[in-house]
Parts: structure tokens; sequence; C-alpha cells
């Protein structure tokens, strides 16, 4: 599902529907009676807020980050409503000030609070654990392990959040967000909203009010650890094979359940505040007793604190996922048993898919000219374009957290060394990151006059997570129009001089180049804005492609450099100079059916090999008799 798409009526009440957790999330924030969601897109989170803006009666927004998020849900909670707002893991660093307020104010409608980890780092740069925000924030925690509890634990997160008026997370991971099962839905159930009722002594958190308000949530982690005592959604099974017990949350539970279906497993649904009485209990059925959980060893921590005797991480890995092929292995060494026959047999290779931008990608160009500039450091962000650190380009240096591109590159810029005081230093940035957390960074670097080059690659999207609209693209989630933000106007406004702000065409390699060289040859702050759309969006209109002329190709190779991989290679040779010295020959041809007629290719291209397609070629006829078979098709 990508962005854009308008509200359809929801599928009746008592369906089952095979459905994603993400999807299924969605449909239970429309059952709750939610009346305002927020988020930023972040895999795997993206798609839950999405799949919530095709329902109707609810407003939702793409937000220019997630901190602005969870404050536009909880402002809807305030005025009594129920809020929601979905992220990826890191994107609670970014809402981490507002929540740590939050929990002292608590809630008058409810709010849940959706947050994506990235177990077995598939699409991030770390992989940070979100149970610990239930901890550090003093917030109950609810992890569902399938599709359906993705569905019904919402649900259970909105009643708990009323009932204690506190914020309740709820923790994802990639194989909930994406994996997908069958749902039994429900029906929306509309609720009154009550209003803002004004009371200074709880939402204005001066420090007296939140000293006054303390010890409130430390009671009332008392009653939820009494109620995750009692909770339904922490299930003991038992089991005939007691030599070892599981202690378990999320979608471990399922590794574990697959693994060991003999075992007593304790599946924690709400696993903070941990219900220890219960756990003793379980314990007793159990010789020994293992925790099993992604990543880090929390409930681990916390039990063998309680007095209790667990193993854990000294036996599992304290990163990625815990499958069948690493729990196995793990217990039987435990047991002191021969290695299960998964372990003995060494994994299938796969051949290697490196990412890679796609055909016609406005940013290939930026990347190809970074690549041809000397004595440079290029700070990157967090994006499509952090590709750019790979081959052919290898134009990229640093890339830490969304927006850090302009800290970074400040940074280095003032503590370079006297050996690196002509060094030139590039960032480079997104649309959509810049809007998140870039603008701050520019304007630290104009304030404290760094000496910086900005690349601000506008694409019009978000475009690493599906395309997402954002306020540079002048569309809302609905893709509705709406104001779009003017990027030269606005880093003139954050106090970049107007002759240091230039706005080029990304396929302008020649144009490009010039400026950067130009650009960075000036002691202040730069910004260079390429304004090409992202190729994947309705922005992007394809021309004409491209074919190559083997007669006229001399394998010189420089249109490999662009990185397109609409280009193949269909022949290497290593050849002798006149000179003597020897060079490598790239044979190539264009996979005219992908090329897009960009013409980043041309610019390189010295003997002029690359032409149009004769569009005759093309197998236009069989389309069109496609088209002409599904008319007369339609019409009998």
């Amino acid at each position: 599902m990508t962005a854009g798409v308008m509200s359809t009526p929801p599928v009746a009440a008592a369906s089952r529907l095979l459905m994603s957790g993400n999807e299924a999330v969605a449909r239970a924030v429309w059952e709750a009676g939610v009346r305002v969601a927020a988020a930023y897109p972040g895999t795997p989170a993206t798609e839950m807020l999405e799949c919530v803006a095709t329902y109707p009666d609810i407003y939702t927004e793409w937000s220019v980050n997630e901190k602005v998020s969870l404050e536009v849900a909880f402002g809807a909670t305030m005025a009594g409503s129920r809020g929601f707002c979905a992220m990826k893991h890191v994107g609670m660093n970014v809402a981490s000030d507002a929540l740590m307020t939050m929990t002292l104010t608590g809630v008058a409608g409810g709010l849940v609070i959706a947050i994506a980890d990235d177990v077995g780092l598939s699409s991030s740069q770390n992989e940070q654990d979100s149970r610990y925000w239930g901890r550090f924030a003093h917030l109950p925690l609810l992890e569902p392990a399938d599709s359906q509890e993705a569905h019904d634990f919402t649900l259970a997160a909105f009643e708990l959040s009323e009932r204690f008026e506190v914020p309740v997370i709820l923790r994802l991971t990639t194989r909930i967000c994406h994996v997908k099962g069958l749902v039994r839905i429900g029906a929306r159930s509309e609720r009154a909203v009550a209003g803002f009722t004004k009371d200074v002594s709880r939402w204005v958190m001066v420090p007296s009010a939140a000293g006054r308000r303390l010890p409130l949530m430390f009671e009332r982690e008392r009653r939820l650890r009494a109620a995750a005592e009692i909770s339904e959604l922490n299930v003991v099974e038992s089991g005939p094979d007691r030599r070892v017990g599981f202690i378990t949350s999320g979608p471990a539970y399922m590794h574990v359940r697959e693994s060991f279906p003999d075992a007593p497993v304790c599946k924690l649904g709400f696993s903070f505040p941990l219900p220890f009485d219960r756990l003793r209990k379980f314990a007793e059925q159990c010789e020994l007793l293992v925790v099993v959980e992604e990543v880090e060893p929390l409930i681990e921590t916390e039990l063998k604190a309680q007095g209790f005797t667990v193993t854990g991480k000294d036996l599992l890995p304290l990163s990625g996922e815990l499958s069948p092929q690493v729990l196995k292995p793990a217990i039987a060494s435990l047991l002191g048993e021969a290695l299960p026959e998964l372990a003995r047999t060494a994994p299938m290779a796969v051949f290697p898919r490196p990412p890679t931008m796609c055909v016609a990608c406005p940013h290939l160009g930026v990347y190809y000219t970074l690549s041809q500039l000397r004595n440079v450091t290029i700070s990157g962000d967090i994006g499509c374009y952090t590709l750019g650190f790979g081959q052919p380009w290898n134009a990229l240096d640093a890339c830490i957290s969304m927006g850090a591109s302009m800290g970074m590159a400040l940074g280095l810029d003032k503590g370079r060394s006297d050996a690196e005081k002509d060094k030139k230093i590039v960032a480079v940035i997104g649309d959509s990151t810049f809007l998140h957390m870039g603008m701050q960074g520019l304007l630290d670097i104009v304030y404290n006059r760094g000496n910086v080059t900005v690349l601000l690659l506008d694409n019009r999207a978000v475009g690493m997570t599906g395309g997402q609209d954002n306020p540079g693209s002048g569309r809302d989630i609905h893709g509705k129009e709406a104001p779009r933000v003017d990027f030269a106007n606005l880093v003139r406004a954050l106090g970049v001089r107007p002759e240091r702000v230039h706005v080029l065409d990304a396929y302008e390699l020649p144009v490009l180049l010039r400026t950067l060289r130009e650009e960075t040859k000036i002691p202040e702050p730069s910004v260079i804005i390429t304004n090409q759309p992202c190729v994947l969006i309705k922005d992007y209109h394809a021309l004409k492609p491209y074919r190559v002329l083997d007669e006229r190709c001399t394998g010189c190779g420089n249109c490999v450099d662009v990185g397109c991989p609409a280009i193949h290679v269909t022949r290497r040779e290593r050849v002798r100079k006149a000179s003597g010295r020897e060079v490598d020959l790239a044979f190539v041809r264009i996979e005219s059916a992908a090329c897009t007629g960009c013409g980043l290719c041309l610019k390189p291209c010295a003997p002029d090999a690359i032409v149009h397609v004769d569009m005759l070629a093309m197998p236009i006829k069989v389309i069109r008799k496609s088209a002409e078979l599904a008319r007369n098709t339609q019409d009998v």
C-alpha cells in the first residue's frame, strides 16, 4: 500500500482477513474509535498509518518527525479523544523528550504508541530494544506475537490506557509488522469526546507540578504490576517435557513453540511491569528456566535481580532473531545433547544482492558528480542517498542518524587538523530528512559560520519508505493538495546568503559539477538544491529510452560509473595501450525496457555510443494487442 490512497468502506465486522501486523493494528485503531492518528514514515512501521488513513472517521497526518506525531496524538487525548501514533524504534529517540513528560501528566483519552523494532537490521542503522522505554518512562508495554494479537492487543492497549490514564507502548518487530496471518476483525466503537479540562497542575509541567506527580507515577506502576499478575495477555502453557521451561514475549514465542512444542512456556503479552508472582509459580514446574527475548536481556536481568535462577543471553545471541536454527542448538548444548541436524548443516550460499538506487534515480548523477571531486569529506544522512557510500560511487564518508549530516559536517569543519585546512566539507541530505531534523543543523552551520556546502536532494517524496508525501511534496497523506515548502526560500530564511543558494536539475551533470566545484571553494555556507522527483512517484515522467551502439562502444566504462541498474556489462577486456599502460575495458548494453530516458549516461559517454531506441523496435504492438484483447473480453 502506498500513500495517497483514499478512504474506502471498511470490511464488515466478524470477517476473517489475511492481514500483516501493521494492517491488523490499523484495523484495531479504527475499531477502537480513535479520532486522531499521526506518524512519520519508517520501516517497518510505515504501513500502520498508511492503512489507518484508508479508514473513515479518523484524522490522519504524516507529521514532520516522530516527536511532532506523538505530540499531535497526545494533544488529541488531552481533548478527550483517543489518539494513536506509530514509529520505528529510532523514531522514539526523537519523540522521547515529549514521552518522558507525558508519563507524568498521563492522558485523558486513550493513547497508544506503536513502536516497531527492526530485529535483524533489515533496514536500520541500529537494533535497539524499545522495551527499555517501558522501564525508562514507567509505562505499560504490550508485545503481540502474531497478526491476530497485533489487532487484539491494540484494542486492549486503549482500554488499559484509559483505565490507568497512561500512554501504552505496543512493541512490534519486523516479524510482526510484515508477516501476514488470518485476523478476525470487529466493528468500530464510537466514543463520546469529553473535551479539554483546564488543569494547570497537570498539563503545565513546571518543576513544582512535575514533583507532585512523580509519586502518582510510581503508584500507577504498582497498580499496573498488579494488573499484569492477573492479565489474560500473560499466558502459561503447560508441557510434558519439564526439563526446560521458557519465559518469552512477542514473536520469540512463535520460535520457542515451533522449536519445543512439548515444553512449558510462559508467554508475556503484557511484558512490563513483569508479573513476578506469576513467574515464580511457573518456575516451580520447570527443572531449568530459559528466557528467550529479542534482543536485550531485560526480562532476564529483572528476574535475576528478584532471585530467579535463569539462563538467557549467556546461551543465546544478543542480536538478531531467535529462530529455531538458533534456539535448537543452544538448548541441545544446555542439555548436553547432540546438536540437531540443522546445526551441523552449512547454510546454503545465496547470491549477493547489494541494494542499489533505481533506474534513473536523480541521486545517481549527484553521486557520480561527487565521485569526481577530490580532497573532499562527504557527510551523509538517512535515505535512499545513503547508498552513495557503495559502488561505483564511493562518495559518502559518514552516516549516523536523521539530520546528523549537518552537525557532523560542521564538526568536521571546526575540528579539522592543520593538514586538512584546505579540505572541502560537503553534507548530503534529502528533502524529508531536512524537514525532519536537518533544518536545525543548517541553522547551526549558518549561525556558527561553518565552511560547509550542503546538497539538499529534493525528490518530493520520502523515497526510502515507499514514496510517502511530506511538506515538500505539495500533497497530504490522502493525496490531496497541500502547501508545499519552497526550499530555496526556506534555506535563505535560515540565513544562507541568496548568492550561495542554487536550484539545479539533478540530471544536468556539467552544471552540477561546475557549481559544486565553485561553491566548495567559497569559505561560507552554501546550499545546492536538486529538484527532480523520485522515479517511483507520479510526478516523474519517463522519456524515450536509450540503447548502446555496439560498433561505437569503446569499453571506456564511464557510463557504468553513473551506477544506473539499467546498464549491464556484457564483456570485459584488459588491453595494453601504446604507452605500455594496461587498462580494463567494460563493454555494455542498456536494458531499454527498464530505461526511462533520463540521459545521465549520455554525459560521460565519450564516443557517443548511446542513442535513442527506435520505438518501432520496442514491443508496443504486443502491448496494444493485449489492451485490445482485454477490451474485447470485457465487451463479451
